[in-house]
């Protein structure tokens, strides 16, 4: 193996013996793991201002060190003064090496920059295994410079899975160390 991130090697050591345990795995290829991790970033003002896509992609890459690209709509809405094509989002796509720095970077540093952090939402789950959750200020990031940034805007993240259930991917990510709120 020529690199191995600390998170890939936790998983390999600390995750998979634990979830087989808890879930009777007869396989370690059984055992759900991380397939990637997507950032997207709708931005609206960009029917009115070009440039905000320019902010939004350079921001993305400065946070997962890879270039975003650029999402485009699919039909014309009147009411929004959107056009079929026009530049609407951005997004990027970790896999691999980079997925499992992000997510050590997202857990260790990131999330505890949140203001009144309760734990994130356990609600996030599609039903097949894959978590989406949404935050509030790209500012948490360490690599934001907070005097450069000119609007203070969100983004979703979206950890997509192998595991068959939502059950299964939330032990997946809670024994990863992401700090679930309580279950009511």
């Amino acid at each position: 193996m020529a690199t191995e991130i600390r998170k890939q090697k936790f998983y390999n050591e600390q995750v998979v013996p634990a979830l087989m345990k808890q879930f009777s795995y007869t396989s370690v290829m059984q055992v759900p793991r991380i397939e990637k991790i997507v950032l997207s970033r709708g931005v609206g003002e960009a029917v009115n201002d070009k440039k905000q896509i320019d902010y939004a992609a350079d921001e993305l890459g400065l946070i997962t060190g890879q270039k975003a690209v650029v999402t485009k709509s699919k039909k014309d809405i009147s009411n929004f003064k959107l056009r079929a094509n026009m530049p609407i989002g951005v997004k990027v796509t970790l896999r691999s090496i980079r997925m499992y720095e992000f997510l050590d970077r997202f857990i260790t540093v990131a999330l505890p920059r949140v203001r009144d952090f309760q734990g994130i939402p356990n609600k996030g789950f599609d039903g097949h295994g894959n978590y989406t959750l949404g935050v509030k200020e790209q500012i948490i990031f360490p690599e934001i410079d907070v005097d450069k940034v000119n609007k203070i805007t969100g983004m979703d993240i979206t950890f997509v899975t192998t595991a068959q259930t939502d059950e299964e991917a939330y032990a997946l990510l809670k024994e990863f160390g992401m700090p679930f709120q309580k279950k009511s």
